[in-house]
């Protein structure tokens, strides 16, 4: 679907095609006719946007065969369809029965990363509609947080240089530009817009700029308003927004919200949990409205070329590995699986550290005390000492500092003690559908994706052009929807529907 924005720029309204498992053409084109068409039937709209993933193999396919790639453009033609942008972030294998943190590989310091984000462009340049004003593609925020020593860091920056070129190359030879848009993920090397603007700031912003995902912008705990304009003074442009809705739950120690999360903890996908430190030290997370602009979160400092500042050091998630205290130790380069190092567990005891023997939560649901041995240090640490940023509780047990993002790197690790579930609110990556709220009492982010297109669209000058709805997890629901392309035209009517209310206009063919 295509809206006109009060200032005359034609936006771009898609659903992005990941949420299909296809990796040849064949499957690719059996997509459209299975699902994107009857989406537009749904809707009642003659033209609809698809954002298209195509998994490596397709690409090289159609990069090397210019009858597959005409085929392909036909396919959309014939069926109402148009594509201004592709999702390049999952490389392959987006529905295997597992895939978790492979979604990341290969990243930005393989060469092979570069070369399938420059041949998805080259193949966009030739599905974008004529009076298309440009295309893009989304990508991943350069890897997943760890290991990210300082020559792994140049190594990708070396590589955005290179894709600046290329797509400037591309631009030369077809006359259509296309821009890349780096995507904030909680886990990340860039997980928020704070270490986007320290991480790609000065890259071409005519070449390059964010995909935004205003799910992950939730989960973080960011402002929409403070974040947009952190990214807009920093000279990083929306490329991309995925207008999607993570999961919250109000009251993660209620039994009732407990038992929703855990059967949203599928095996196939990772799902980043994230729990936030108010001010004053107490926990908790406000709605939007109202959200503090910009929360006092704490990171590590990425290895760079020079000593960063103590304001780029924030931005970032105290990632709790897990070890004793009814919080744990943080440690924002802790890396998962958390389990124990010594060895296999014992009998009756989780793998998950931070369990007892019992298989309780440390702490309990209630925060109290453990009663287990005292908090392990870290590695050549062995007092624990409180780090920056940290106070000491008696008993020798760490806590964070306040105004601080906690998380853990996948949902059930969160329900088995790794975050607090007394404290406050807890924020989920799971891609819940725009237009129902998930099991009670869990809901969505609904309202923080409402604050973000009208951050974006809601003024005199639109600030991105292109839309993409993004629920991949329709497989993975509960109950999944025995009418997807229903479920489908019922997101995209929301989002048209939010889009229309902000002032914007729908084209008719």
């Amino acid at each position: 679907m295509r809206l006109r924005h009060p200032d005359g720029t034609p936006i771009h309204l898609a659903y992005c095609s990941n949420v299909h498992q296809a990796e040849d053409l064949d499957g690719v084109l059996a997509q459209l006719a299975a699902y994107a068409e009857p989406v537009r039937e749904r809707l009642g709209v003659d033209r609809l946007g698809i954002g298209l993933w195509l998994a490596r193999d397709v690409v090289t396919e159609l990069v090397g065969d210019g009858r597959a790639l005409a085929r392909l453009k036909d396919e959309l033609s014939l069926r109402g369809l148009e594509t201004v942008t592709l999702n390049a972030f999952p490389y392959a294998g987006f529905h295997r029965e597992v895939v978790k943190k492979d979604v990341y590989l290969p990243d930005w310091t393989h060469k092979a990363r570069l070369d399938y984000t420059l041949d998805c462009a080259r193949v966009l340049t030739a599905l974008l509609p004529d009076d298309a004003r440009r295309g893009s593609v989304s990508t991943l925020p350069l890897a997943w947080r760890t290991p990210w020593p300082a020559e792994r860091s140049n190594t990708a920056r070396r590589a955005l240089d290179r894709l600046a070129d290329g797509l400037a190359a591309i631009e030369r030879e077809t006359g259509r530009p296309v821009r890349v848009g780096f995507e904030p993920e909680p886990g990340c090397v860039v997980e928020t817009t704070t270490q986007a603007v320290r991480e790609l700031g000065g890259l071409d912003p005519e070449r390059l700029g964010i995909c935004l995902d205003a799910c992950h912008l939730a989960v973080q705990f960011e402002d929409p308003g403070a974040a947009l304009a952190r990214l807009a003074a920093a000279g990083l442009p929306v490329v991309k927004l995925q207008a999607s809705c993570a999961v919250e739950a109000d009251d993660p120690a209620d039994p009732a919200a407990r038992a929703a999360l855990g059967r949203l903890a599928d095996p196939r996908f990772l799902h980043q949990a994230r729990t936030r430190v108010a001010a004053q030290g107490s926990w908790g997370a406000s709605s939007v409205p109202g959200e503090s602009p910009d929360p006092g979160v704490a990171g590590p400092r990425i290895p760079r070329q020079r000593e960063a500042t103590a304001e780029e050091q924030g931005g970032g998630t105290r990632h709790i590995c897990g070890l004793d205290g009814p919080m744990g130790p943080v440690d924002s380069g802790c890396a998962r699986p958390a389990v124990r190092q010594d060895g296999p567990h014992a009998p009756g005891e989780s793998p998950v550290r931070g369990m007892h023997q019992s298989g309780a939560p440390v702490g309990g649901q209630a925060g109290g005390s453990p009663a287990g041995p005292s908090p392990v240090g870290r590695p050549g640490d062995p007092t624990g000492p409180a780090g920056p940023g940290h106070a000491r509780r008696p008993g020798g047990q760490r806590v964070p500092g306040e105004g601080r993002v906690l998380g853990v790197d996948d949902l059930p690790d969160a329900l088995a003690g790794g975050l607090p579930a007394d404290r406050g609110a807890w924020r989920v990556h799971f891609h819940a559908p725009l237009h129902a709220e998930p099991e009670a009492p869990l809901r969505t982010t609904a309202p923080h994706l409402t604050a973000v297109l009208s951050g974006l669209l809601g003024g005199p000058v639109a600030a991105c052009d292109h839309i993409e709805v993004e629920t991949y997890t329709w497989s993975v629901l509960p109950r999944p929807p025995a009418d997807l392309a229903g479920g489908i035209a019922a997101e995209l009517a929301w989002a048209r529907d939010r889009l229309t209310g902000l002032g914007l206009k729908e084209e008719t063919s």
